[in-house]
C-alpha cells in the first residue's frame, strides 16, 4: 500500500493566499493516487496521500531559511 507525503510551503500559489486551498490539495490527492494507479496498479483504496504545509521559515535552501533565500533573489513563491 503506497503511502506519499507531500510537502509544501505554507503561503499559498496565487495573491494573497495564505496557504494551498482545499481544491488544490484534492487535485494533488487525486492526482498522485490515479499515477500510482496508472504507472504500478495501485489500488486507491490502498492509496495514502499526506499533505503537509510548512512555514517557509522552516524551510531551507542553500543554507538558509527561504525567506532569506528569497531575499537575495534567489526565488520567489510559484
Amino acid at each position: 500500500m503506497p503511502y506519499v507525503n507531500i510537502k509544501v510551503t505554507r503561503e499559498g500559489t496565487s495573491p494573497g493566499a495564505t496557504a494551498t486551498t482545499a481544491a488544490q490539495k484534492s487535485a494533488l490527492i487525486k492526482g498522485v493516487s490515479d499515477l500510482l494507479h496508472e504507472v504500478m496498479g495501485k489500488p486507491h483504496d490502498a492509496t495514502f496521500v499526506v499533505i503537509e504545509e510548512v512555514e517557509p521559515e522552516n524551510w531551507g535552501v542553500g543554507g538558509m531559511t527561504t525567506p532569506q533565500w528569497r531575499a537575495r533573489g534567489q526565488g520567489q513563491p510559484r
